[in-house]
């Protein structure tokens, strides 16, 4: 049967911020609820901030972030910094594991495939993270490409994710606010009648344009000034991680599933001396149903089954 909702659903937020060198990304990040660094590329020696210790292999990085997300209130936001750095990680993770001397060697672009498989672990694992009830960041540099569009005249500069063109993709479409931050100048001219840029006001951008890629699902202006007061009321009440069902719960549903009755368990528990046969199923301890009960519950369906064939 269908299982169907409405409303909003109140959860964590994905968050991608990128922008040109020394726009402050990582300060900008620092100052999101309750912030926990995972440093990649040790840019945050001078903040004043949390940061797990800086991990030197891909494997390192995943397991970092499925044990912040298997760790309540350790954090309300965990920062990623940068994911270009992270994503040096993933390639020589491929490569070792191909037994290959660069992402190139490969051939027939198959490096590259590998790259954003993994990549999606990755994701997969930042996912982890948001359902555990904790807002996630991804910081990543900018870098500027010539743009030039099909029937038009010239090109311009156009700013990107500094990431291979097979990972950003997925990192953009993962964001829920993609945050594009630089410094806003303008051409002004002067009294000898020359142009010059003026200006130098740090903003963020949370749209598209054809300059640069952005966006938001919170209605938010197209540029906004770089503070995060501008967007404190997207990352205020979020949804607790999900309750962890209750042993003796996980226990009910393993039985039913398997058609195995009171009786049946009971039997085998007092059969190896661990309660008598009359203990009602309820007052087994919550280490004993985890510990015996779930842990070996595969053996327990085989000894019932057995005990039935022998009847």
């Amino acid at each position: 049967m269908l299982k169907i909702s409405t409303g909003k659903i109140d959860r964590a937020v994905k968050t991608v911020v990128y922008g040109s060198e020394g726009i402050g990304k990582s300060t900008f990040a620092s100052r999101f609820p309750d912030p926990l660094f995972i440093d990649t590329e040790g840019g945050t020696a001078q903040l004043d901030v949390r940061r797990i210790e800086k991990p030197e292999t891909w494997e390192d990085l995943l397991a970092d972030l499925n044990e912040v997300a298997a760790t309540p209130d350790i954090c309300k936001t965990l920062i990623v910094d940068t994911a270009d750095w992270a994503e040096q990680l993933c390639v020589a993770h491929v490569c070792q594991k191909y037994k290959q001397v660069s992402i190139e060697s490969f051939g027939y672009g198959k490096g590259y495939t590998y790259l954003a498989e993994e990549w999606s672990r990755f994701l997969a694992a930042c996912d982890a993270v948001i359902v555990s009830g904790k807002h996630v960041v991804i910081v990543a540099h900018a870098k500027q490409r010539k743009q030039e569009l099909p029937d038009e005249a010239g090109a311009f500069d156009r700013w990107e994710m500094k990431l291979s063109k097979q990972v950003a993709p997925l990192l953009k479409e993962w964001a829920d606010l993609l945050l594009f931050l630089n410094y806003k100048t303008f051409i002004v001219r002067s009294e000898s009648n020359t142009n010059h840029a003026a200006g130098g006001k740090r903003v963020m951008f949370t749209t598209h344009h054809p300059c640069w890629d952005a966006k938001n699902r919170h209605g938010l202006p197209d540029e906004l000034d770089l503070d995060f007061s501008s967007i404190a009321h997207i990352f205020g009440k979020t949804a607790p991680a999900p309750a962890e069902p209750k042993p003796i719960d996980q226990l009910r549903t393993l039985m039913a599933d398997a058609g195995i009755t009171d009786a049946q368990l009971q039997k085998v528990v007092a059969s190896k001396g661990h309660y008598p046969a009359d203990a009602a199923i309820e007052t087994y301890t919550d280490k004993f149903i985890t510990g015996w009960c779930i842990k070996h519950f595969d053996q327990i369906k085989n000894m019932i089954q057995e005990d039935n064939n022998n009847v």
